[in-house]
C-alpha cells in the first residue's frame, strides 16, 4: 500500500513536545497530537457492556490508543488487535512508540499480524486463529480514513451491506461494532448500517487543533446488535 513511515519530532508550536506520527504513502494515518477519536472509540465501543468478562477485537494497531484505553476497563478479559503491518507490532514490541510498554507487558492483550478484512469475511475462521469461529463482545476499528476513503480498494466491500452483515457473525448476540472515521457522520453509511444491526448511532468528537487554533473532530459510528 505503500512507504511506511514512523517519525519523531519535535514540535514548535507546543514548546518542543514530542510528537509520533505515521505515514503511508502520502498519507498521514495518526499522530500522537490528535488521540481523541481513538480513545474515544473505545470509550464509546464499550460504553454499555455490561457483559463480564469482555472479549474484544481491535482493527488497526497504529499507535496504540484504542487499546490502551480499552486495557483501562477492568471487565476485559482478552483483546486481539489485528494489524496487517508487521512492522508496525515490531514498534510496540521494540518499545519505539508511547504504548508499547503498556500494550506488550499486558497479558489480556495479543497482537495477530493479518488482514483483518479477509478475517472478517464469510469464507475466513474468524479473528483468533487458535480458535476459529470465535465470537466476541466489541470489534473496534481504526484502519480506513472513512467509510468512503480507504486505503486499499480492497477494503471498500466491507462498508457495504453484505459485509458488514458477514462482521456481525463474529459478535455475540449482544455484541458492538464501533468504527472510527475521520470524516463527518454518513448518512448513507448509516443505512447501510441499520440494516445489519438493531441500533446504530454517529458521535463526534472534537478536539483543539493546534495547527489552525480552531477544533477539529471525527467521528465515532456505533452498531449493536439488540
Amino acid at each position: 500500500m505503500g512507504e511506511l513511515v514512523l517519525r519523531r519530532r519535535s514540535e514548535p508550536k507546543l514548546g518542543g513536545e514530542v510528537v509520533y506520527e505515521v505515514k503511508l504513502g502520502d498519507d498521514f494515518l495518526m499522530s500522537s497530537l490528535f488521540t481523541e477519536g481513538e480513545i474515544a472509540l473505545a470509550r464509546l465501543g464499550l460504553s454499555g457492556l455490561t457483559e463480564q468478562p469482555l472479549d474484544i477485537v481491535v482493527g488497526g494497531l497504529g499507535l496504540g490508543y484504542t487499546a490502551a484505553t480499552a486495557l483501562q476497563y477492568p471487565m476485559l478479559r482478552s483483546m486481539l488487535v489485528i494489524e496487517t503491518m508487521p512492522e508496525v507490532i515490531d514498534w510496540h514490541r521494540r518499545g519505539l512508540v508511547p504504548m508499547g510498554k503498556a500494550l506488550t507487558e499486558d497479558p489480556r492483550c495479543r497482537f495477530i499480524q493479518g488482514d483483518f478484512f479477509n478475517m472478517a469475511g464469510m469464507d475466513g475462521a474468524g479473528f483468533d486463529p487458535d480458535t476459529p469461529g470465535r465470537r466476541f463482545h466489541a470489534v473496534l476499528l481504526d484502519i480506513d480514513h472513512a467509510p468512503d476513503h480507504v486505503l486499499h480498494p480492497d477494503h471498500a466491500g466491507f462498508y457495504e451491506p453484505a459485509g458488514l452483515r458477514r462482521l456481525t457473525r463474529w459478535l455475540h448476540t449482544d455484541g458492538v461494532f464501533a468504527l472510527w472515521s475521520n470524516n463527518p457522520p454518513d448518512e448513507a453509511f448509516l443505512r447501510r448500517l441499520g440494516e445489519s444491526f438493531a441500533r446504530v448511532s454517529a458521535e463526534i468528537v472534537q478536539f483543539p487543533n493546534p495547527y489552525t487554533g480552531e477544533e477539529s473532530s471525527n467521528t465515532i459510528y456505533v452498531a449493536r446488535t439488540k
